[in-house]
């Protein structure tokens, strides 16, 4: 994903993740994507995600984080934990949703590199 394209694939990005097509992200919706795409990237079928199989999405110190019992995979609700996480961060109005503004800021970028 390129930084400089931010507005197009924040909006492609906010559209693909907005299934009631209000203009926002709320954190069931981002949920939602990251147990869909936590299926797809568990290429070996085990129902945990290694560094490889995130790779380009978390980097190691965000996978450490994200892995409290140090198993050095993380599992559905590990994945779901990290989500919200970011989630979190992308929000600073505390508003509950993250709109096209927000998922451009640093930590909606991370979060997208998280989703996408």
């Amino acid at each position: 994903m390129l930084i400089a394209t931010a507005p197009a694939w924040s909006q492609s990005l906010l559209k693909r993740l907005d299934p009631d097509k209000d203009g926002t992200v709320d954190l069931a919706e981002a949920k939602s994507a990251a147990s869909n795409l936590f299926d797809k990237l568990d290429r070996d079928h085990d129902g945990t995600l290694d560094k490889r199989e995130l790779r380009g999405r978390v980097n190691a110190k965000d996978f450490a984080a994200a892995d409290p019992d140090n198993d050095g995979t993380l599992d559905k609700n590990e994945f779901l934990a990290l989500v919200e996480k970011r989630f979190n961060a992308a929000n600073p109005d505390n508003d509950g949703t993250i709109d096209a503004k927000e998922l451009k800021s640093a930590p909606g970028r991370s979060l997208a590199r998280l989703l996408n």
